[in-house]
């Protein structure tokens, strides 16, 4: 094998990475190769203990912790925004951590969505996550419509990737708003966000995005870019645990607009109380919670988050980059022989996380778990590997494909069903 490809190579890169010393900070399975982070990261020491911060606030001040202690119940939507503000590029009061993916889309498509005359209809795409695409379907009925004729989804030409001319060709006098995933959940393809936006605005349509698996692993510049709105989950990339609090950003230039659904919680924090029956809402991204914070999901965010600002955005994309190439260039080299088609772009428009093609997709996953190895299953035919950038090793990768050469090698799939589990 290329010795520049070896384990000794893999040894020296770990010793010469300046991010290295964060692997200790997480809680990791002695024996275990965690590659599913793109799904659900791992727990941090940080975010165990902002989670217990925030149990004793409950246990030591009862009621009085919504503005008491160290981390006041009361604006910690606002404070755990302001710590993901740098991860989108948001400026003051642009991000505010609420809800989840699926309501907080529900909530930015009831604001952005006003289909007249003739636009009507919502541009998606057809290799969105599902869910995105339910809520939109929900979105178009609540307004008397009917989603077979007013949800037009841009086709993908290959299955595995969108070709950016589609979308501007899609751009029609017809569509009302657009909303499309920054980062291809399965493939990673990232969609040029800068440039969408503009081409969305020139045609006088507003355009957001999911950023459910380009948080934590890519720079954005939501602001700068005058992207009107975007949302994401916490739980993957940002370590916040499973079902943690989601985020989602406004830019200011909306500030003003009144959200679609309403809730106490979205009220300007000196009148909530005042319980009023005509709301006064919040001049930020604030307006667009809706009800009371999950105290107990948003606490892990405190720390986790942490660790994102001492290290800062650039210096885990070049991490990541350097992660998941070393990954392909051993995947060419080791596993050439056994059928593996590489899905992911090979260029930098890659995400966190590698996509490896292959008939025998779902039992090989079955038998990298038994092997020690987590991985992440798409159908039909598809393995996700996402070596984190903060708790990931070189050695790790090299590890994960010799486990899987040896899989192959010995035919240990066999010994499992080629079908999903019930959670892939």
């Amino acid at each position: 094998m290329n010795q520049q490809l070896g384990v000794e190579n893999a040894r020296r890169l770990d010793q010469e990475d300046g991010l290295s010393r964060y692997k200790a900070e997480f809680h990791i399975k002695e024996g275990s190769i965690y590659m599913d982070g793109n799904s659900l990261g791992l727990l941090s020491k940080r975010a165990e203990q902002s989670l217990l911060q925030l149990l004793e606030s409950w246990k030591e001040h009862a009621i009085d912790g919504w503005m008491k202690g160290e981390h006041p119940w009361f604006n910690l939507s606002e404070r755990v925004g302001k710590q993901m503000e740098p991860l989108v590029g948001g400026k003051d009061g642009e991000v505010i951590a609420t809800g989840s993916t699926t309501v907080n889309l529900h909530q930015l498509t009831a604001s952005f969505y006003s289909p007249s005359g003739s636009r009507t209809k919502i541009l998606a795409d057809e290799l969105n996550f599902p869910s995105d695409l339910y809520a939109l379907q929900s979105q178009i009925r609540l307004k008397g419509l009917k989603p077979e004729e007013h949800l037009k989804l841009v086709k993908s030409r290959d299955g595995r990737f969108l070709d950016e001319e589609d979308i501007v060709d899609a751009m029609t006098d017809e569509v009302a708003l657009i909303v499309l995933p920054a980062v291809l959940y399965r493939s990673g393809k990232i969609l040029d966000m800068e440039r969408l936006t503009k081409e969305a605005h020139n045609r006088g349509i507003p355009i957001g995005f999911d950023l459910c698996h380009s948080i934590g692993t890519i720079p954005h510049k939501l602001h700068d870019w005058g992207t009107d709105f975007a949302f994401w989950c916490t739980y993957k990339y940002l370590n916040g645990g499973p079902g943690a609090t989601g985020g989602l950003f406004i830019h200011e230039k909306h500030f003003k607009k009144q959200p679609g659904l309403g809730g106490w919680f979205g009220s300007e924090k000196d009148k909530q109380f005042d319980m009023d029956i005509s709301p006064t809402y919040a001049q930020d991204a604030g307006a667009y919670q809706i009800g009371t914070p999950n105290v107990f999901s948003l606490a892990p965010l405190i720390g986790s988050l942490e660790l994102f600002n001492d290290v800062g955005i650039e210096r885990l994309r070049t991490k990541s980059l350097k992660l998941t190439a070393y990954m392909m260039d051993l995947i060419q080299n080791e596993l050439e022989d056994y059928g593996f088609t590489i899905g992911n772009p090979k260029d930098e428009s890659r995400g966190g996380h590698i996509f490896l093609e292959h008939p025998e997709a779902a039992r090989i996953c079955k038998a990298l778990k038994a092997a020690g190895v987590i991985p992440d299953f798409r159908k039909p035919n598809g393995i996700r590997l996402a070596p984190a950038a903060l708790y990931n090793s070189f050695e790790d990768v090299w590890e994960t494909v010799q486990r899987l050469k040896t899989i192959m090698e010995h035919e240990h799939y066999k010994l499992f069903t080629n079908e999903r589990e019930v959670i892939a």
